[in-house]
Order: structure tokens, then C-alpha cells, then sequence
């Protein structure tokens, strides 16, 4: 069983940064793929990204490639997506999730554990 905690989400300016943090319980943290989705209101789940185990691999949506970036640190059992250059149409409930394996990255129905989100808002 794993538990995931995110942090991090507030009210920002078109063109600013946040840095989102998902914490993790339990001793396996390091042998979880990662991912981060994103859902706005009235719309459906969003893939954002995900990192590998090792954190060698990164896939980014189309729409924050370039301006997001995906870090994690085992040690801490805590994965980070770094976001810059914020848009207001990056405003959503930001959420992280862990699966088992890589497999498709993008479906968030493959994931086994989520977190409860928290929310992102950039103003313009």
C-alpha cells in the first residue's frame, strides 16, 4: 500500500513558476513509475508526465513539454514536477499516482495508488 501526499499548488501569475511536491509512505517508493495528472473543471483526467524508477526516463505531454520538468529524490520517497512559465490554461487540480511499471505512462487507469490533489491556479 502506498499513500500520496501532494503539496505545493496555490494562486499564480501567468508567466510564474510552483513547484508541486507528491510525498510518498512506505519502504517501495523506489520501484514505482510516477506520474502526474492534471484535471480542470468540466474537463477530463490529463496526463501531465511521468518518471521512471531510476528517473533516467521522462515523458511530458505535448502542452508542458518544455516547461515542466519531472525530478524525484528516493531518498525522501517524494517525486516534484517543477512548472514555469505558467499559463492560465494550466489551471487544474494537480494529482500524482504510482504504478508498477512503465507500460503506457499516459493511462491513468493503469495506475495503482493516487493522491488527492491540489490545486493550481494562474491568473492572467
Amino acid at each position: 500500500q502506498v499513500q500520496l501526499v501532494e503539496s505545493g499548488g496555490g494562486l499564480v501569475q501567468a508567466g510564474g513558476s510552483l513547484r508541486l511536491s507528491c510525498a510518498a509512505s512506505g519502504r517501495t517508493f523506489s520501484t514505482y513509475v510516477m506520474g502526474w495528472f492534471r484535471q480542470a473543471p468540466g474537463k477530463e483526467r490529463e496526463f501531465v508526465g511521468a518518471i521512471s524508477t531510476s528517473a533516467i526516463v521522462q515523458r511530458y505531454a505535448d502542452s508542458v513539454k518544455g516547461r515542466f520538468v519531472i525530478s524525484r529524490d528516493n531518498a525522501k520517497n517524494t517525486v516534484y514536477l517543477q512548472m514555469n512559465s505558467l499559463k492560465p490554461e494550466d489551471t487544474a487540480v494537480y494529482s500524482c499516482a504510482a504504478r508498477g511499471n512503465w507500460g503506457n505512462p499516459e493511462r491513468a487507469r493503469e495506475y495503482n495508488y493516487w493522491g488527492q490533489g491540489t490545486q493550481v491556479s494562474v491568473s492572467s
